[in-house]
């Protein structure tokens, strides 16, 4: 007969034992996250660049790289209707340049961007003073007509919450053919190692490791849709003003597994029909 010490004995271990199985289980449920975050956006650089982590964005010279970890990438299992309309007429951009554009943004002016996509605008504020070189860029590359027709190739709904755009060949391997600084990474609306929504920021290829895989933005970014975590690691250098309705829109329609990319693509078709950067 099993005595009264005995039997709280017996109990308490077993108390122990599922509490270690929780916690087992825990752990693994923060490995699995972290895996996503680590490689549901990477991207390669050009030039031979090993796989990236997390926002990363792409491409230089049109050489590809793979994305690291596809299975650990979210997919929504059934296929919502498309809820974006046809793409205008027009081919995505091929242009390349060696060289970051000369500086010649007025860092005391405001500047927009407004994105005209197949699923609605979506405007942009964009701080100039805080990320100088990347606003420069983005009114070079708008001016150059580099967004126009280009894809949205990358939607993220589980664990971080961002659309992901700017990559012409609509691969997340292509970029312009140069790279940019990272800036305003003490931003202190990043607090918590979030990533507000409404945030636009840059993708790159830094693996959280090797600081040579730091300042490599192109002209990859992506639009949080819903408060994101994520470290500081990605250049915050706008807002959105306009449209967030139209990036939930895009994200209830729900991401599919792209077997040729091995991105997580939005089942809307999201197309960017024009791209342009404004001042006042």
């Amino acid at each position: 007969m099993v005595s009264s010490d005995q039997r709280r004995r017996q109990l308490a271990r077993e108390k122990f034992e599922r509490q270690q199985q929780r916690r087992a289980a825990a752990r693994a449920k923060a490995k699995r996250r972290n895996a996503v975050i680590a490689a549901v956006l990477a991207v390669a650089l050009a030039g031979g660049a090993a796989s990236c982590a997390a926002l990363t964005a792409n491409g230089d010279k049109g050489k590809d790289e793979k994305s690291t970890d596809a299975a650990a990438r979210p997919t929504t299992p059934a296929k919502a209707p498309d809820p974006c309309g046809k793409p205008a007429p027009g081919k995505p951009s091929t242009q390349h340049w060696e060289k970051e554009p000369a500086m010649s943004v007025d860092t005391s002016a405001a500047y927009t961007m407004k994105l005209k996509t197949t699923c609605g605008d979506i405007g942009l504020k964009l701080d100039a003073a805080k990320a100088p070189h990347t606003v420069n860029a983005f009114a070079f590359l708008a001016d150059k007509k580099y967004f126009d027709h280009s894809k949205c190739h990358r939607l993220t709904d589980q664990g971080i919450f961002v659309l992901q755009c700017g990559d012409p060949t609509g691969t997340g391997k292509g970029g312009p053919g140069f790279t940019l600084p990272d800036e305003n990474l003490k931003d202190p609306r990043l607090k918590g190692g979030v990533y507000p929504a409404g945030t636009v920021a840059m993708a790159n290829r830094y693996d959280g490791r090797d600081e040579k895989t730091r300042n490599t933005g192109g002209s990859q970014f992506f639009l949080v849709y819903q408060d994101s975590r994520l470290p500081a690691n990605y250049t915050p250098f706008g807002t959105v003003t306009e449209g967030m309705d139209v990036l939930k829109k895009i994200a209830k329609a729900g991401t599919t597994l792209d077997p040729a990319t091995q991105n997580t693509a939005p089942n809307a078709t999201v197309v960017i029909d024009r791209a342009t950067v404004t001042t006042s």
